[in-house]
């Protein structure tokens, strides 16, 4: 049985800058219509699209519980835009390994740019995970897009967070850009700690097919 591929719209985008392919299990998170200024056209589109669910709350203490989850979201969401992300996507899978088979797991997958000083690109691979605190389980790979580098964290909320005390494992691919003057960083994250080879191996594939150059050019 052949693989289910689905080509987004932005593949056609010739300012994308960078292109890549996630396995099955993710699904985008829109975040120019989440982020949409007010009266904008996707500002519109979001609404519309969440009037029916938001409708069906049953009373209105649920909905404007519901709508301030939503700002929460948002809040985060334009927090990791600030910091240079340019796509978002959550994970949703079967867990096939071990004693606990077939229980959901979730991660959350972003695409984010940072300006670099220039040199080439294999020393930026380098340094990027070098020079990152708590990096463990480092790599060095050899892409068809170029050098890159891996590493993960695991990092735990403090108390003062308000957050679950619950460790959230990052692992990070960093890949330099041909003009060396900034770096992708792909980062898949997980509550499930336990699946890091798992999630390693995902990122790994993802990091695989990702290009800076649009992979619909014609000849």
């Amino acid at each position: 049985m052949n693989p289910r591929i689905i080509v987004a719209d932005s593949v056609k985008d010739p300012d994308a800058g960078i292109w890549f392919a996630v396995p099955g299990g993710f699904t985008e998170v829109p975040l120019d219509v989440l982020l949409a200024r007010p009266m904008s056209p996707e500002a519109d589109r979001l609404k519309e699209a969440l009037a029916p669910l938001v409708e069906a709350f049953p009373d209105g203490i649920a909905r404007q519980q519901f709508i301030a989850q939503l700002a929460s979201g948002q809040q985060l969401l334009g927090a990791l835009r600030e910091a240079g992300t340019v796509h978002c996507s959550l994970g949703v899978h079967h867990d096939d390994v071990g004693e606990e088979n077939g229980r959901t797991l979730h991660s959350l997958f972003t695409v984010s740019w940072r300006d670099i000083a220039w040199s080439p690109r294999a020393v930026s691979a380098a340094r990027a995970v070098a020079t990152a605190e708590q990096h463990t389980h480092i790599e060095y790979l050899d892409l068809a897009g170029g050098p890159a580098s891996m590493g993960e964290t695991v990092r735990t909320p403090t108390p003062e967070s308000g957050l679950p005390s619950t460790p959230l494992l990052q692992i990070r691919a960093y890949l330099p850009h041909p003009d060396c003057k900034r770096m992708a960083v792909l980062m898949l994250s997980t509550t499930a700690v336990e699946r890091r080879e798992q999630y390693r191996m995902i990122l790994n594939q993802i990091a695989e097919l990702t290009s800076f150059e649009s992979p619909l050019t014609e000849a």
